[in-house]
């Protein structure tokens, strides 16, 4: 009958692949069935429970212990398979001794004080004061590991902020620097474009595309999956793309993400609109509403977007110019979009058109049913009112043949001080009122004239639908339009994105900007890499596979890993 035997070492440490080694080789000794050896955290013993190894001391093991588990096919071959686990961790111990093994990263800078980066992949728990370790010192950080407090990733991004040094992580899977693999990476050559993801598997395969269509990279720069949430704020995420703005080796610049919070979105787009350069944007799960604005260009998928870089490397458009936004003019506090429309479709594509700068619009008659106003006639923040709605033509004339309610709301939201842009729609032809412009335009002077009179300026843009044969006459009716001062053209989308612009930009200059990060300096970046790894021993031969000079840390948490200890002992160093 089969038996399970276990024993419990208290106060040792050692990292997940080398357990992983133990176990396959206890699991593969003649007569035992199946093998554990683990950390004694509350997963890993759940996971033994499930798979039947579990005894009393395995239950009552705790995080800090190491947990040797055997089944075997009797108490002797147990005992066997457990007594080997010390004849193993030997042989490795004497693998280990013939290379330089320093036990601080202090230590391991001073043999190699060239290095810029720090690979870490301890045990969660212990990875932050690592991470800040290696801060200390000035280095780069990877920070593969993962079960790191949200709390600890926000002050190390902020430290290291501060210090102009990047954290990739914690769960960073891969980067990509001077031509250098870090983590689950893939050989790719040296190129134009340059990557920032917040996705690890994403990052490989849009680089491994880019590769095989025949470009390459200067940088790939893993986050962390969580940098986009709005708790992170997207802190490695924007550091990384000014770094790729500032680099002249840099041509194309990609940003792949899972989801990101929409707020945090919104920011990175705004930096990226400045970059100088294409920036290729896939994030995934967020439907591209235009496959171009400006300088940016949306992907489709993660290999669209590879596709795109490679084309844009290849064929360099010419530089986008943004348009010359004067929000000087602005009164403090002005930030709000009012739109009046009388065409209802035309009113639906503003609302879609303005999701790309705008984190929410109201309406009556609204895409999203959560952004749907309470009252049609009061509006709040960013709002379109389809005044052609049932609610507004009971016992009234549709308002592409009556513009008077339409006159009416357009004076009552110049005088709201915190509208900025009122916009309208003109739309002429068969049917419509028989010159529209006579009366809209006096009213748009009137508007403007309030605003200026309370120190304010309120820009009115218009689309004009229509055509020179028309009965009213298309040029007819934007001449009028211009000359009341509203800004005038016959593409709703062009009127849309020249309103967003100046959304956008006011509500950035509204918005309480973070202090800024110190820029990370460029000349150590594109030094050759050397680093320190602390870890997983893979990530240290894929570095030695790939010609890269680097120490593997043997370390080991302090105080056999009892907090308390570890924090007195932190304490205590503060004051030496």
């Amino acid at each position: 009958m089969a038996v399970i035997k276990a024993q419990i070492r208290t106060g040792v440490y050692y990292d997940s692949a080398v357990l992983m080694q133990l176990q396959r080789s206890l699991a593969n000794l003649p007569g035992v069935g199946d093998a554990g050896v683990i950390m004694g955290t509350d997963t890993n013993k759940e996971l033994l429970e499930r798979i039947d190894l579990v005894s009393p001391e395995v239950t009552a093991s705790r995080e800090n212990d190491l947990v040797i588990v055997v089944r075997a096919d009797n108490e002797k071959t147990a005992d066997e398979a457990i007594a080997k686990v010390d004849e193993l961790l030997t042989a490795k111990k004497a693998t280990a001794e013939t290379n330089v093994r320093p036990k601080t990263i202090e230590a391991a800078n001073e043999i190699l004080p060239e290095s810029s980066w720090v690979l870490i992949s301890v045990a969660g728990r212990y990875a932050a004061r690592v991470a800040r370790q290696a801060l200390a010192v000035g280095k780069h950080v990877f920070l593969f590991s993962d079960n790191v407090s949200v709390e600890d990733e926000i002050s190390l991004k902020a430290e290291a902020a501060e210090k102009g040094l990047l954290v990739m992580g914690p769960d960073c899977g891969t980067a990509i620097v001077s031509g250098i693999g870090l983590g689950f990476a893939n050989k790719v050559r040296k190129g134009p474009i340059g990557m920032v993801a917040a996705a690890g598997t994403g990052l490989q395969q849009v680089s491994s595309r880019i590769h095989q269509l025949g470009s390459g990279l200067t940088y790939g720069i893993g986050t962390g999956g969580r940098d986009l949430s709005e708790k992170i704020g997207g802190v490695t995420f924007l550091m990384a793309l000014d770094v790729l703005t500032r680099d002249p080796e840099t041509k194309v610049i990609v940003l792949v993400s899972k989801p990101p919070a929409p707020k945090v979105a919104e920011d990175v787009l705004r930096v990226a609109r400045k970059a100088g350069k294409p920036v290729v944007v896939n994030f995934i799960g967020r439907t591209p509403i235009s496959r171009q604005v400006g300088n940016l260009y949306f992907a489709s998928g993660l290999d669209d977007a590879a596709a795109i870089a490679v084309e844009l490397a290849k064929n360099p458009p010419a530089p986008y110019v943004a348009p010359e936004l004067d929000l000087k003019r602005f009164a403090k506090g002005q930030k709000y979009l009012r739109g009046l429309f009388s065409g209802g479709t035309l009113a639906y594509e503003a609302q879609h058109l303005l999701t790309e700068y705008l984190p929410k619009v109201y309406a009556n008659a609204p895409i999203n049913k959560d952004n749907k106003l309470k009252d049609a006639l009061v509006s709040v923040e960013h709002t379109i009112v389809d005044l052609g709605e049932d609610e507004f033509t009971v016992g009234r004339l549709h308002p592409m043949m009556d513009n008077e309610l339409r006159i009416r709301r357009l004076l009552d939201e110049a005088k709201d001080p915190e509208v900025a842009v009122i916009m309208l729609d003109v739309v002429v032809g068969f049917g419509s009122h028989e010159d529209p412009a006579s009366e809209l335009a006096p009213a748009i002077a009137k508007a403007k004239d309030v605003a200026k009179k309370a120190g304010r300026y309120l820009e009115v843009a218009a689309v004009v639908t229509g055509t020179e044969d028309d009965p009213q006459k298309l040029s007819a009716q934007i001449e009028p339009l211009k000359k009341a001062g509203a800004w005038v053209s016959t593409s709703n989308e062009e009127v849309v994105r020249y309103v967003g612009s100046i959304l956008q930009g006011l509500n950035a200059v509204a918005t309480v900007e973070k202090p800024a990060a110190t820029p990370i300096d460029l000349a150590i970046l594109k030094k050759p890499l050397e680093a320190i790894n602390i870890g997983l021993e893979s990530f240290y031969d894929n570095l030695k596979v790939q010609g890269t000079p680097a120490i593997q840390l043997d370390w080991r948490p302090s105080a056999g890993g009892n907090e308390k200890l570890i924090g007195i002992l932190e304490r205590m160093k503060k004051y030496e």
